[in-house]
């Protein structure tokens, strides 16, 4: 094992050569996870690529030898993650990043929106068909066909924000284009962190500083994980079925107890997406708690949403909207990844 099989993970950027001893390693691991950042800042660059990128993706993999070296448990694990993965894997989350901060900024000048984003997310999953395993999140509701049916009105907006924010992620996406169906649902995302930010806000009186403070105390960002991972789901070239998704502003709580129970959730799940029914939340749960099934889970979140950290509610909507964004949907994981230059350490001076 040695030195090689960390070291040998990184055939597109090291070439073949006598390595030193290292006994020691001043390059920390956070969570597992090699971090070898390429930019256009800083000097001594060869192909774009800086003196300290490469030291540091040096060293952090002989830091992750000596972990490999020194632990009782055995090394597949080990040996499996190669360099390549963890460089997609860095490749991915920091465009998704950048995703993130251009819907937001989309978001926050169009704050109306908020709740069109949310339904267009909804309506684009619902068509998911679990007998037939058709539909779902496939980002079909971009065609004009299918906007324009009756469950879909007054969300041309919202599709139209998500059209523009696409031109310009795909303007700096390094690893093509991203597909409609990925950014539908990360618009909702964005939305829903939204919604929570705003909620902490309200709490520290309006005041932005003490409810982004708030909220990055109690919130629940870390419970996104699983939604994040889900990047790579691939676009519909056609509508889906007519039929699919009631019209939300004139179902029955029984219609739309059906569906969400027809696409495997239920009346938890939608009690928690009230928000996502239509524009008026405390409408639509007053609607929703005329039945005995959900009037419960309605409570439960309306108290939950009182409390400083909203716990329950936050927690239950983010795994809500992480299933339902997922149904149907086979994930590619190497999506949006790309090749990185190749480096000639003979022109690099260390």
């Amino acid at each position: 094992m040695g030195l090689i099989s960390f070291l040998s993970t990184v055939p597109s950027l090291l070439p073949i050569a006598p390595l030193p001893s290292y006994s020691s390693s001043r390059c920390p691991i956070h969570s597992g996870t090699i971090s070898c950042k390429i930019d256009d800042a800083g000097s001594h660059e060869i192909n774009g690529v800086r003196r300290r990128d490469v030291l540091n993706c040096f060293g952090a993999a002989i830091s992750m030898e000596l972990v490999a070296s020194s632990s009782p448990i055995s090394s597949p694990f080990i040996e499996a993650a190669n360099a390549a993965d963890l460089i997609q894997r860095r490749q991915r989350s920091d465009f998704q990043s950048s995703i993130k901060m251009t819907l937001y900024k989309a978001i926050k000048a169009n704050p109306e929106l908020i709740s069109p984003l949310l339904t267009l997310a909804l309506n684009d999953s619902m068509t998911y068909d679990k007998p037939t395993k058709t539909g779902g999140p496939n980002g079909s509701i971009r065609f004009s066909s299918e906007i324009e049916r009756p469950e879909n009105k007054g969300l041309s907006a919202a599709l139209s924000m998500v059209e523009e924010a696409k031109k310009e992620i795909d303007f700096y996406s390094k690893g093509g284009p991203i597909s409609y169906s990925d950014l539908i649902q990360l618009a909702a995302q964005s939305a829903v962190k939204s919604t929570f930010l705003a909620s902490a806000i309200r709490k520290c009186g309006g005041n932005e500083e003490k409810g982004n403070l708030l909220y990055s105390a109690y919130g629940s960002n870390g419970q996104w994980g699983l939604f994040d991972r889900n990047f790579g789901r691939s676009d519909a070239q056609e509508p889906d079925p007519e039929g699919r998704v009631p019209n939300w502003a004139t179902a029955s709580v029984q219609e739309m107890k059906d569906k969400f129970i027809a696409i495997g959730l239920g009346p938890r799940q939608l009690a928690v997406m009230s928000a996502f029914l239509g524009p008026d939340q405390l409408a639509t749960e007053a609607k929703l708690a005329t039945d005995p099934d959900v009037v419960k889970w309605v409570e439960k979140y309306q108290r939950s949403r009182e409390t400083v950290s909203e716990t329950d509610y936050e927690v239950d909507l983010i795994t809500a909207l992480t299933k339902m964004s997922g149904l149907g949907q086979n994930i590619n994981y190497e999506a949006y990844s790309y090749a990185v230059p190749k480096i000639d350490f003979k022109k690099l001076k260390l």
